[in-house]
């Protein structure tokens, strides 16, 4: 078993190297080892298993991942935390330290790893939660699992389906790569510091893309565009894109969409439909 981290042990080691929780980076460092080997359980690591852990910040979880005999490679853009990582495993979890890679960069701009991921295992900072996890489902298409700890919010979102009121781009991109759903909730007292938010676990299972001519970047370019004004009905919120509200009226009754439908109605499916009618049109 590693040595994990608890309340005291990670203030007294980020006092040793001087380091505090920063809003520029959205670090909130998990202290409760229950709450990080939940978090693996739930993520289904297995001894062997690659994963990916993006903002490992004190290493908390990253030991309970090495615990649990991942291969881990952690992404950290904190210069402080990303030198300290490798020495706090190797205290702590010596026997393990030699599975972990430290990647000091922006996640943002990770292309390539060394071992090809199969599962994205995170405490993500709530600011950049959307965006790195569509980064590394595009980028890596080895990962077949993702296990996030988000902002309430942001997690309901992500899990949200049509027709509901917290259904929106995130909903409908994520729904392209995967099949997602809130996988429990997280009390703010296992963080240093204390949010000022609720947080909750998300669980993404990638599946088959949908069967489309139309790339990525259209189906996308479609999402944005008819959520940029909920209230407005697709004929006019994909004027712009279709290049007129004639050209997204005649888009729409082909695929047998009304053409006041909202976005908040549609599936990813219906988009894919309405971006080969735009390619169809164009």
């Amino acid at each position: 078993m590693a040595d994990l981290l608890g309340p005291s042990d990670i203030r007294s080691l980020a006092e040793s190297l001087g380091a505090a929780p920063t809003k520029k980076w959205g670090q909130n460092f998990v202290v409760d080892s229950g709450t990080v080997r939940r978090i693996v359980r739930i993520a289904g690591v297995e001894a062997g298993d690659a994963v990916v852990e993006v903002g490992p910040g004190l290493g908390s979880l990253t030991l309970a991942l090495l615990e649990a005999g991942a291969h881990v490679t952690a992404v950290e853009i904190d210069p402080l935390l990303a030198k300290a990582l490798g020495d706090t495993v190797a205290e702590r979890a010596p026997d393990e330290a030699s599975r972990l890679t430290v990647i000091h960069e922006d996640a943002m701009r990770v292309t390539g790893l060394d071992a090809p991921p199969k599962a994205l295992v995170a405490n993500l900072p709530y600011n950049v939660s959307v965006p790195v996890i569509l980064h590394f489902l595009e980028t890596f298409p080895s990962l077949e699992r993702v296990l996030v700890m988000v902002q309430a919010e942001v997690a309901d979102r992500l899990a949200a389906g049509p027709g509901s009121r917290t259904y929106g781009i995130p909903s409908a991109k994520a729904a392209w790569y995967c099949d997602v759903r809130a996988a429990g909730d997280v009390k703010r007292n296992v963080f240093w510091p204390v949010p000022r938010v609720d947080s909750r676990l998300v669980l993404m299972e990638r599946r088959e893309i949908p069967e489309t001519s139309a790339s990525r970047e259209e189906v996308f370019a479609v999402i944005d565009a008819a959520f940029a004004q909920r209230r407005k009905g697709l004929r006019g919120a994909l004027s712009e894109l279709a290049g007129s509200s004639s050209a997204s009226e005649a888009a729409l009754e082909s695929v047998g969409i009304a053409p006041l439908t909202r976005g908040e109605q549609l599936d990813i499916h219906d988009f894919t439909r309405i971006a080969e009618a735009l390619n169809a049109t164009a």
